[in-house]
């Protein structure tokens, strides 16, 4: 029932103002007339009502001009006064209605102003009346509290409509920040994938090339079947590339990664390095439920350290162990350097291999490390916690060095 009556109302305003005016003209009539039967001198009916509907009549322009309207009320409250009329709540309704609106919707030193100034006016008229100076409590006091009560009451509501816009406009920018926080998580997530995809298969690609290429005069079986195999590089690419570029075009906001490898993957990644020289060991300790994001990551960061040893390292051999507790995911890949080799320099370009490693360790909420170690070589650390569960291939348990 409620909420019908709502409905009407919003639709049809002015019936309401209308309806509005019509019952408080009313109240302050019925409060008149009491206040005349009760009141020992009687003062005269027809200026009562006629005040009393002056200052209705003034109401529906609350909105528009509060401080007219406020004075208006003031100024017939105050004539009710003068001719002997007792200034009850009843009496007084206009006048505090008008005070209500004011304070609603004027500045907070607008509306005290106002109140103050009305709360004096009645003051002086409960002084010189001369029916009201045996009770100054009726006649000076009641006004005067009901007219500052109707001033904080509307104060009240101005400062909570405030916080109420406040709160409102600070709930939308949080939203756009987290919108846009989000979007740049997006666009990182992303470059993540572009960047591991493109780099380790075009490093492995180029350094097969280069191979080939130095054994085409010495060894040209070995440098034909290089390249006999190049094709199957560039097509594992272009498969991951379009994946990757695949979530770009989704209407839908999803952060599958179901098309994306895992550690299951390992051992085609080992023979990969195995076709440019790189011979890799993988250590496997203990098993335990892999969920796929996380399954995702680790295989990233050890396909990217393992890039980096084909771009960058001396040595011809790298090592790879996982260790699984019923915790945490340790990935560790090292490279040695040869003594008979020197160690190959440090790029200068602004490459973000290391960075996104860091990064997809950071996100699924472990830690990472990247440096040289004590006795020469490399290493990189990287622990992951096991919030989830999922499945976790099964790998050889310390395979052998691929050829």
């Amino acid at each position: 029932m409620s909420n019908s009556w709502q409905r009407r109302a919003a639709t049809r305003p002015q019936a309401v103002e209308a309806t509005t005016v019509v019952l408080l003209f009313a109240l302050t009539v019925a409060a008149v007339l009491v206040t005349r039967a009760v009141m020992p001198g009687t003062p005269h009916l027809w200026s009562g009502i006629a005040l009393a509907a002056a200052a209705c009549a003034a109401l529906p322009w609350r909105r528009e001009r509060p401080l007219v309207v406020l004075a208006v009320a003031t100024l017939c409250t105050i004539a009710l006064g003068a001719v002997g009329y007792l200034l009850t709540a009843g009496v007084m309704v206009p006048l505090l209605v008008a005070q209500y609106s004011t304070s609603v919707r004027t500045p907070r030193r607008t509306s005290w102003n106002s109140a103050l100034a009305a709360a004096a006016g009645l003051v002086v008229t409960g002084l010189l009346v001369p029916s009201f100076r045996d009770s100054p409590i009726l006649g000076t006091v009641n006004p005067v509290a009901m007219v500052l009560l109707a001033a904080a009451l509307g104060a009240y509501v101005r400062v909570r409509r405030q916080y109420a816009v406040a709160r409102a406009e600070h709930a939308a920018r949080e939203r756009e920040e987290e919108a846009r926080h989000r979007v740049i998580q997006e666009r990182m997530r992303i470059a993540r994938e572009l960047h591991d995809v493109v780099a380790h298969h075009l490093t492995l690609a180029d350094a097969q090339a280069g191979t080939a290429a130095h054994l085409a005069r010495t060894h040209p079986e070995q440098a034909f079947d290089i390249l006999a195999k190049l094709p199957e590089t560039t097509a594992a690419a272009l498969r991951e590339l379009k994946a990757a570029v695949g979530l770009l075009r989704q209407d839908n906001d999803t952060s599958d990664l179901t098309p994306a490898p895992g550690l299951d993957r390992l051992p085609d990644l080992v023979d990969a390095c195995a076709m440019v020289g790189l011979e890799v060991t993988v250590t496997v300790e203990g098993q335990r439920p892999l969920p796929p994001v996380l399954d995702l990551t680790a295989y990233r960061i050890v396909q990217e350290a393992l890039t980096n040893v084909t771009k960058h390292a001396a040595t011809r051999t790298a090592q790879v162990r996982l260790a699984c507790t019923p915790h945490y995911l340790t990935l560790t890949v090292t490279n040695d350097t040869t003594p008979d080799r020197p160690v190959a320099a440090a790029t200068t370009g602004g490459g973000f291999g290391l960075l996104g490693m860091r990064e997809r360790a950071a996100a699924a909420g472990g830690t990472f490390h990247a440096g040289r170690r004590p006795h020469g070589g490399f290493e990189v650390a990287c622990t992951l916690p096991l919030h989830h569960h999922g499945a976790l291939p099964p790998h050889r348990h310390d395979e052998s060095p691929a050829t």
